[in-house]
């Protein structure tokens, strides 16, 4: 099946490649002619783990191209895919559409014969109606069909979730729609994935529905922490003890200093926004953005007092810079609003992320870059962990010390256990332990 996705940012490309691995004709369109000149000498815009190897051998099999020009890319193809950016609109959080806008016009003029245009951008409960009608306005004699299929892709594990998926949503108005997007998906029949078939609205709405609940349980642990803390109990067993029960399940329950990243704080605010416009308010997700919001700034706090109620003067380290691991991603990165609140202290920050740092750079003023985790310690007055790093988990804590000139340890994570840190001389402060 020949397809053309619109737009080679993380879903775009993500998808184009994993679709062309199932042996679909995939191009995948950028505007962005620096991007797709990168892209076709093997240099990957983003960190994703294997992105960069599957994306070589499906360019070396002739499955997998890119292009600037939307026009040859989408004349001809089956399947019109749009996963161009839809970022929060400054003023109300609502999503931006001009991109998703712009391409349905853009591609009504090039297409050919018969036609499912997909939405896989993360758009708002209607986009997918009022893509039909540009599309049908500027092509009435276009032969197309207008579907939704959002994507549900963890950054750091989006291959393995693409290829074999919790679920494939697809919202279809029609039987070509329902017919063609079985047919790009055919190849995970093998895998028994679960195919859900609803109506376009019902699956824009899944997609927000789906990360405000994940947002809602972060942020309830992270609630329970501060609890914990004040009355001795421990967070991480709290969330074993009630994580094992099937009906609350155990992910999403890591307490730590709130989330972040591209999907999570635009999809909450987006959500709350269309809420508010059709007179149904979400109380618990409003609730949940503004209690997030506050705690990124809360870790700053914790620091401070974990270095004895002020940090005017003193060196803190910060190992993690990306709002999770096995991504350079920065967007609503806690870690920016940790290194503001230090900096306002009065600080000097010091950062090491095996990933992030080229991100970083444009995003943190003032703070000093270092090579590695131990030469990110050297002298600091107070070590923490803002992002769960693989590399970070077996650190040699006795060296670390010996480098320091304070041995504070401020894990935001939890991934060492206190007993352990205190039992190399440091000063051990996690999230929700007493």
């Amino acid at each position: 099946m020949r397809i053309a996705m619109i737009g080679s940012g993380y879903v775009g490309l993500v998808s184009g490649a994993c679709l062309a691995d199932f042996g679909h004709a995939v191009t995948c369109v950028d505007k962005d002619p620096d991007k797709i000149a990168a892209l076709e000498a093997g240099r990957m815009p983003i960190y994703e783990p294997g992105l960069d190897a599957l994306v070589a051998e499906n360019v070396r099999q002739g499955r997998l191209s890119f292009s600037t020009d939307l026009g040859p890319a989408v004349a001809g193809a089956e399947a019109v895919f749009i996963a161009v950016g839809t970022p929060s609109r400054r003023g109300d959080g609502f999503a931006d559409l001009s991109y998703v806008y712009a391409a349905a016009k853009e591609i009504a003029g090039a297409l050919t014969g018969s036609t499912v245009v997909v939405t896989k951008s993360t758009v708002p409960v209607g986009t997918g109606d009022e893509v039909e009608r540009i599309i049908r306005e500027a092509r009435p004699d276009a032969e197309v069909s207008v579907a939704s299929n959002p994507e549900f892709l963890r950054e750091g594990a989006a291959i393995g979730d693409f290829k074999i998926p919790d679920r494939i949503v697809i919202g279809a108005e029609d039987d070509r729609a329902r017919e063609v997007m079985q047919a790009v998906y055919r190849p995970l029949y093998l895998n028994h994935s679960p195919i859900l078939f609803t109506g376009r609205r019902t699956a824009e709405l899944t997609k927000y529905a789906a990360n405000a609940f994940l947002a809602t349980k972060i942020t309830f642990i992270n609630e329970i922490a501060d609890l914990c803390e004040r009355v001795g109990a421990n967070v991480q067993e709290v969330a074993r003890g009630i994580g094992l029960d099937n009906r609350i399940g155990r992910k999403f329950l890591h307490a730590g200093p709130g989330y972040g990243g591209s999907c999570f704080p635009k999809d909450t605010l987006a959500l709350v926004k269309t809420a508010q416009d059709h007179g149904a308010p979400v109380r618990i997700v409003e609730t949940v953005v503004s209690v997030n919001d506050q705690r990124k700034r809360a870790m700053a706090r914790k620091v401070v007092a974990a270095a004895g109620g002020s940090v005017r003067g003193k060196t803190v380290a910060l190992l993690g810079l990306t709002f999770k691991p096995d991504t350079d991603d920065m967007r609503d990165a806690p870690s920016l609003s940790i290194v503001a609140g230090l900096q306002d202290g009065g600080a000097r920050v010091v950062a090491y992320d095996p990933e992030g740092i080229e991100q970083a750079r444009p995003l943190l003023d003032g703070v000093a870059f270092a090579e590695d985790a131990y030469a990110c310690a050297t002298e600091a007055d107070v070590l923490v962990i803002v992002t769960e790093w693989a590399a970070f988990r077996a650190l040699d804590l006795a060296r670390l010390k010996d480098l320091m000139r304070t041995p504070v340890l401020v894990d935001l994570r939890n991934i060492y256990a206190p007993s352990e840190a205190e039992k190399h001389g440091f000063r051990y402060v996690g999230v929700g332990v007493a």
